[in-house]
């Protein structure tokens, strides 16, 4: 048979238990993509390996970030300032052509 392992299969099917989702509470054909209405509360889910749960709430997509993804720290904007400066060069990043003869 071609078929895998049944303990592999185990394995990586159990892997996902756990894993948190965030889907927003809105009215209409049903949830969207999160960037439609970041404003929009969410409900935070968790896979229990055979179907999706309630686990929490967050008010925003900004707070349901922080729980899908607590290790993650957001990364402080560039300070403003001016630009820094470049070196000389053509401004073209293609490959160079050829020196051309004069006829």
């Amino acid at each position: 048979m071609d078929d895998e392992p049944l303990s592999e299969w185990a394995e990586r099917r159990y892997a996902k238990v756990g894993r948190l989702r965030a889907i927003p509470l809105v009215t209409g054909d049903g949830p969207k993509g999160a960037h439609v209405n970041p404003e929009a509360p969410r409900a935070i889910q968790r896979w229990n390996g055979y179907s999706w749960e309630p686990h929490g709430f967050a008010s925003d997509l900004a707070e349901a970030k922080r729980i899908l993804y607590p290790g993650v720290i957001e990364s402080p904007a560039p300070a403003p300032g001016p630009a820094p400066k470049l070196g000389a060069g053509t401004g073209k990043h293609r490959k160079p052509q050829a020196p051309r003869s004069e006829r």
